[in-house]
């Protein structure tokens, strides 16, 4: 009797340790907001312009690699993303103007698509069982997250013992550390229904003719959107519009006694209740439509932020507001990737995800710029956030004409 496939393999562990410290890094950027634009009289847009270039050129940079992955190696692309990724920290850490921080921003974000979920997903999703695959994918972003809980604190810890800059280049050394793995990631084979003689350029080619696929592409635009900017602006906006945390209250005896500290912890909370999300999506994903669990989960993304900004901003209400968005977080990452999977099969999986990545990232990049200009006009972050809370609403509808059923059976009905 054959034993069924392992869910945690080589792979899939390797995979979740570089995601976990790529995103504890990439998530700790938005506590840096406040520390880098006091010490050099930057207006928050400059620090925010970085963030968003940064986010942008991982966005660009994610079918780069994915297919990079594809013809030479996934350890081999992996390799080359965790050397732009310390290279940017090291000369973000000795840059003193804004145009040195956006320009070197540049080689973080590409080092992000190089050790983050496009190119780890591509080789996970290709080295799991169909029957695994969902929760697989589920599993990896849920490591993003685990990062997202420790980035945030790690980063404001740390900022307490040395300057930013020498976080910074611990930052670096951390992500060239973390290759110390990579020799127990095995580069799976193509599975047996893989092998038909299709090209990348015909793969590609197949799916941009597809409606769903431009359909998909739109719909991850405002999760860019909202999660960067709620990564790069949140801990600021809960410093400077969150009500004084009371003394001998719930948070102040866990030890958060200040909004600037509760900013930092925020972010851990959502990454803490993402795990659960996620996971839960990626279980649900087995069974439910992707498309409709996807409509569901923007849908309540644009709930929780209307009910959010419309209440009082108080330190509870953070804490309920970054546990359910978080619950909600990257839950759409297993989905969105398995709906890709699904669709347009496992050969050229990075690749058609990593374009339809630079969707989210052309919303993370206005999520975080804009952010930015609208609080140098307007003094506050309420405009920019009902953008999101739109934009969220816009998501939720586009998916619901996406067809589930895979592009080359669709092909062989109509000949």
């Amino acid at each position: 009797m054959q034993r069924p496939a392992s869910l945690f393999t080589p792979v899939l562990l390797v995979g979740c340790a570089i995601i976990l410290v790529s995103f504890a890094i990439r998530s700790s950027f938005g506590v840096f907001q406040i520390p880098i634009a006091e010490e050099f009289g930057w207006l928050r847009a400059d620090f925010s312009l970085a963030i968003a270039i940064q986010n942008l050129m991982w966005g660009i940079g994610q079918p780069m690699f994915s297919a990079l992955a594809e013809r030479i190696g996934d350890r081999r692309a992996i390799v080359l993303g965790a050397l732009c990724y310390a290279g940017g920290l090291l000369l973000s850490a000795a840059s003193t103007t804004p145009l040195e921080h956006q320009t070197y921003a540049t080689l973080v974000g590409f080092g992000i698509a190089g050790t983050g979920l496009g190119t780890i997903l591509g080789v996970v999703g290709r080295s799991a069982t169909e029957g695994n695959r969902s929760m697989s994918l589920a599993i990896v972003a849920a490591a993003g997250s685990g990062g997202q809980v420790i980035g945030a604190p790690v980063a404001e810890w740390l900022l307490s013992i040395m300057s930013w800059q020498q976080t910074f280049t611990v930052f670096a050394v951390i992500i060239i550390a973390v290759l110390a793995l990579l020799p127990m990631m095995r580069a799976p084979e193509a599975p047996a229904s893989a092998s038909a003689p299709q090209s990348m350029g015909n793969a590609l080619m197949g799916a941009f003719r597809d409606p769903s696929y431009a359909m998909i592409f739109l719909g991850f635009f405002s999760c860019g959107y909202q999660l960067a900017f709620v990564t790069a602006h949140f801990p600021a906006m809960v410093t400077e519009m969150c009500s004084p945390i009371q003394e001998g209250g719930v948070l102040a005896a866990l030890g958060i006694s200040t909004t600037s500290a509760l900013g930092a912890v925020a972010l851990s909370m959502i990454g803490l209740a993402n795990i659960c999300g996620t996971l839960l999506a990626g279980w649900l994903g087995k069974t439910y439509s992707k498309k409709y669990l996807l409509a569901g989960i923007y849908t309540g993304r644009t709930i929780a932020a209307a009910v959010f900004i419309l209440m009082p901003i108080t330190p509870e209400s953070v804490v309920i507001f970054s546990m359910v968005m978080g619950s909600l977080w990257l839950a759409t990452v297993p989905l969105t990737s398995g709906l890709v999977a699904q669709i347009y099969g496992v050969r050229y999986m990075g690749t058609l995800y990593g374009f339809i990545f630079l969707s989210h990232q052309l919303g993370s990049f206005i999520g975080v710029w804009l952010g930015g200009r609208m609080y140098d006009a307007f003094g506050d972050y309420t405009a920019v956030w009902w953008i999101g809370v739109a934009v969220g609403a816009f998501s939720a509808v586009v998916h619901l004409p996406v067809r589930e059923t895979p592009l080359a059976s669709r092909s062989l009905a109509a000949a």
